[in-house]
């Protein structure tokens, strides 16, 4: 669609607006962007809110990023479909901002642009080897599963290695770890993507490390998440016990902070009855703990490709400065061997062109209109923090 032609239809949206109108356009159709629309069309009555996004369809991570095995997380969209079918909201797809259409002309069109579209873009590690073949973002690998339409010719490759490592221990990492080793006759019970069933069906993928750089106590998956997973039919759980030797401080944790102690209470039962060998049909989920990637190493056999990583051992240690556990490199490193590698170690959101954007916090921060009322303005953040002000 031609950039004259979206303006001119954006445009004529607002024709039949009633008098003074307030005209809100969000960039972005997941939940942050739904929930504010919600709020704006209950608060503001006559306000009028479009709400675009690159993709032909809405919903954004509810439809991309949430499991295909967790169908009542997707409910919200039931929500969220109520508040498209008000006659004071619309939604339009197949609109990119910066190509489709710029700021400045959503700006002179609108009395205020909130940008709720995420972070489509992944951190980095940094370190050695990490573009070598064989190593996605949990991002990709989420989007590939989901059918996302950036992602769904990824093709990971799932039948050179029967090993895969996932770099995290937060749900994201769980849902990866969870997708390559549960069944695959359950899994196709799902909506999971066509492309992805195919492929996991031939994957001989049967053995996932799940490495975090802390310690159990501060692992942060939730207890719903951690249960299901260890729930998984026919899977040998290891965790070495030595990993739940608690730290100095882990006690405070575990007294004032319930999740965590469910969290820590799950993982000890896990160690305490995995202490036999696991059986030749079994699949293998291993939690490896105080372990930092180093370095990635490149196959010998395979020019170009990951064959597993350098993790160095860590120890974890108060920052006197924000109060918070972090973990410190002891020196002593540790190989694991793998032809697959999962980062799941967080998201980061792509600046738009002509507007100030700040990389330590992630966020972009601006008011729209400065000759509008206080109560008019937005600060607009790229993550799902999004205030009125």
């Amino acid at each position: 669609m031609a950039i004259p032609s979206i303006v001119k239809r954006l445009q004529r949206s607002l024709s039949t607006f009633s008098a003074n109108p307030l005209r809100v356009c969000i960039v972005g159709s997941g939940p942050a962007g739904f929930y504010t629309a919600e709020k704006l069309l209950k608060k503001h009555e006559g306000s009028e809110v479009d709400i675009i996004d690159r993709l032909p369809t809405p919903f954004g991570l509810v439809r991309s990023g949430v499991a295909p095995d967790h169908p009542e997380t997707k409910i919200v969209t039931n929500q969220f479909s109520r508040v498209v079918e008000n006659k004071r909201c619309s939604f339009l797809g197949n609109v990119s901002l910066g190509s489709s259409i710029s700021l400045p002309e959503l700006r002179d069109i609108y009395d205020v642009v909130v940008l709720a579209y995420g972070a489509e873009s992944d951190r980095v590690l940094g370190i050695p080897g990490e573009e070598l073949a064989g190593i996605y973002s949990a991002r990709e690998f989420v989007w590939w599963y989901n059918g996302h339409p950036d992602y769904s010719k990824l093709a990971p490759d799932l039948t050179s290695t029967d090993t895969a490592v996932v770099l995290g221990q937060g749900n994201v990492a769980l849902d990866v770890a969870r997708i390559l080793l549960r069944p695959v006759e359950e899994l196709s019970r799902t909506d999971i993507a066509s492309h992805a069933i195919t492929a996991l069906a031939g994957s001989r993928i049967r053995k996932v490390y799940l490495v975090g750089r802390r310690g159990p106590v501060q692992a942060a998956c939730t207890t719903k998440e951690l249960r299901e997973i260890l729930g998984l039919k026919n899977l040998y759980v290891r965790i070495n016990e030595a990993d739940l030797t608690k730290m100095p401080g882990d006690e405070e944790v575990l007294k004032n902070n319930r999740i965590q102690r469910r969290v820590f209470e799950l993982l000890s039962k896990a160690a305490t009855s995995g202490d036999s060998a696991p059986s030749f049909d079994q699949r293998e989920l291993h939690f490896v703990f105080f372990r930092k990637p180093d370095r990635f190493l490149e196959s010998d056999e395979r020019h170009g490709h990951v064959a597993g990583v350098q993790f160095e051992k860590t120890v974890v240690q108060e920052n006197l400065e924000s109060g918070k556990q972090i973990a410190v490199g002891t020196g002593q490193f540790q190989t694991l061997e793998s032809g697959m590698v999962l980062k799941s170690i967080g998201y980061k959101s792509v600046p738009v062109r002509g507007l100030p954007f700040d990389y330590h916090k992630v966020a972009f921060v601006f008011h729209c209109r400065s000759k509008l009322p206080l109560k008019r303005q937005v600060s607009a953040y790229s993550t799902t923090s999004i205030r009125l002000l």
